[in-house]
């Protein structure tokens, strides 16, 4: 049976604000503290040691590392106020939905540091994100920055559905330290081959489903969409942008006043000029 929303919601407390347990760490602190998380995590027993690397840019690489092959284990409290502190000193925002165009945008970046009320992530069945370490995708990157409590929750979400995300569904979690509130986890079709009329029905149906979930939380008002199974996902840039816009005009035009900016987060210059023309 799938789980929904009022299934998880309590089980991930969706609706509490989220509280770090230590302050943003100022720029010149961030180095120690992130050789204070390696340490600690050294003594791990899913990571086990390691030598800290000479420079402070490899110790940052290699805590990312880290953390992208730790299972979503609890972690010591303290542990988990250094990871706050340096997180949180990291976060960075270059962007704001609200300042673009409404009701539907392009914005071309990193989606990570795009502040909406909610950013979606391509996700894979196991919704647990990456664990290839360093990998360049956006599962990897938005659980990079929002840190370990969003694994924990999607495995939350996970053991009480107990089975695999299907394809074309959603779930929703908080954001943590992304300039986010909330993440909203698709699985979206993988083309292997030629491009199939089943391939479009489900990417719009993931499309869907996340319009659908997020009109579940009143906070949110604002949606950046990432480019959902383009990518290692090997769904053609120009034919998924088509199946996004139609979908999201199709469902605006059905919900009228809903959401106040929906936002197609393009990272290259090809992938922005396919959005715009389309827009």
């Amino acid at each position: 049976m799938l789980t929904t929303l009022p299934d998880y919601r309590r089980a991930v407390a969706l609706d509490e604000p989220f509280r770090p347990l230590s302050a943003p760490a100022p720029a010149g602190e961030l180095d120690a503290l992130t050789s204070l998380a390696l340490r600690m995590l050294g003594d791990d027993p899913w990571v086990g040691p390691f030598h800290l690397p000479g420079s402070a840019h490899e110790r940052r690489r290699l805590l990312r590392a880290v953390l992208t092959v730790r299972e979503a284990a609890p972690f010591d409290p303290e542990l988990v106020a250094v990871l706050d502190a340096v997180l949180g000193g990291e976060r960075q925002q270059s962007a704001d939905v609200r300042d673009l165009p409404g009701p539907v945008s392009v914005w071309r970046g990193d989606i990570t540091r795009l502040k909406a009320d909610a950013i979606v992530n391509a996700a894979n069945d196991a919704m647990l994100g990456c664990f290839q370490p360093l990998h360049a995708c956006v599962d990897n990157a938005i659980h990079h920055a929002a840190g370990p409590r969003l694994r924990a929750d999607c495995r939350r979400i996970m053991d009480l559905q107990g089975t695999p995300e299907p394809t074309g569904t959603a779930k929703i979690t908080r954001g943590y330290h992304l300039p986010a509130s909330f993440v909203l986890h698709t699985v979206g079709p993988i083309v292997r081959g030629g491009l199939l009329p089943a391939h479009g029905s489900a990417l719009a149906d993931s499309y869907r489903a996340c319009l659908d979930l997020a009109a579940e939380v009143p906070g949110i008002r604002t949606i950046a969409f990432c480019g959902i199974s383009t990518g290692i996902f090997g769904f053609p840039t120009r034919p998924a942008a088509r199946v996004a816009h139609g979908m999201v005009r199709d469902w605006l035009a059905a919900n009228p006043g809903r959401f106040d900016r929906v936002v197609f987060v393009a990272f290259g210059a090809e992938d922005e000029a396919v959005h715009r023309e389309l827009l």
